[in-house]
């Protein structure tokens, strides 16, 4: 049975595509901000253009979280599962090359 995204995934989805879509143009009005060869009148223009972006276009406000049920802690960034359903998933053999260890 499929999980259906909860509220947390959804708002991870928007965050994240609020920060590919401005990321280029923050870069570039963060970059004549802090330029200091350019004259002042020019960087604070380039830093009130950066005030006006939204607090969810920052790329600090994403955060991992686990793609089947949302939870924000024991991420396993490389599967991008936390730590339960990443063992789900190793032991019903869903995750290739992860396997139990036995010696």
């Amino acid at each position: 049975m499929p999980v259906r995204p909860n509220v947390r995934i959804l708002r991870d989805m928007a965050k994240r595509q609020s920060v590919t879509s401005n990321e280029l143009l923050r870069r570039a009005y963060k970059y004549i901000a802090r330029n200091t060869t350019l004259p002042m009148k020019t960087r604070h223009q380039a830093q009130l253009q950066l005030n006006q972006f939204p607090n969810k276009s920052r790329a600090e406000t994403v955060k991992e979280r686990c793609h089947e049920t949302g939870r924000g802690r024991g991420i396993i960034t490389e599967f991008g599962l936390c730590r339960y359903q990443f063992r789900l998933k190793a032991l019903k053999g869903e995750l290739p090359g992860v396997s139990k260890a036995s010696w």
